[in-house]
């Protein structure tokens, strides 16, 4: 399986991600609202992330932080659609693996994730926010 697509798979419920970037249920639902992130939804309407909607999380945090507002923020993370390349995908596979999983081998396979390599061309925010998450 593809780096990229392992990436894109549905793990996160909204209680994990809200631990992992310190942001609050509504701001994640805002961000979501404004299309900045596209969660993939369970049959049952569940919400769940994926490693890189994490990553772009904290980077949406990073420039709340640095003063810059939502068109901004728009303007520098082009909002996502459904059928985009780095939305989020729920497939029976990665549905699958998130039953069989506990959170603390979610937070494992994060840590990871996070300390096998950036992807290129893109620095990580990820890896200075959720190392305090994690003990070397």
């Amino acid at each position: 399986m593809g780096d990229e697509i392992r990436r894109n798979m549905a793990l996160f419920p909204i209680g994990i991600v809200m631990k992992l970037t310190d942001l609050t249920a509504r701001q994640v639902r805002y961000y979501e609202q404004h299309e900045l992130i596209m969660p993939a939804r369970t049959s049952g309407n569940q919400r769940l992330f994926s490693f890189n909607d994490v990553e772009r999380l904290l980077e949406i945090k990073a420039l709340i932080e640095k003063g810059v507002n939502i068109a901004g923020i728009k303007q520098v993370l082009n909002p996502m659609s459904k059928g985009s390349d780095e939305a989020t995908v729920l497939s029976e596979d990665s549905e699958t693996k998130r039953k069989e999983m506990s959170d603390l081998q979610l937070h494992r396979m994060l840590k990871q994730q996070l300390l096998a390599g950036k992807r290129p061309g893109q620095v990580s925010l990820i890896q200075g926010e959720l190392s305090r998450f994690f003990r070397k």
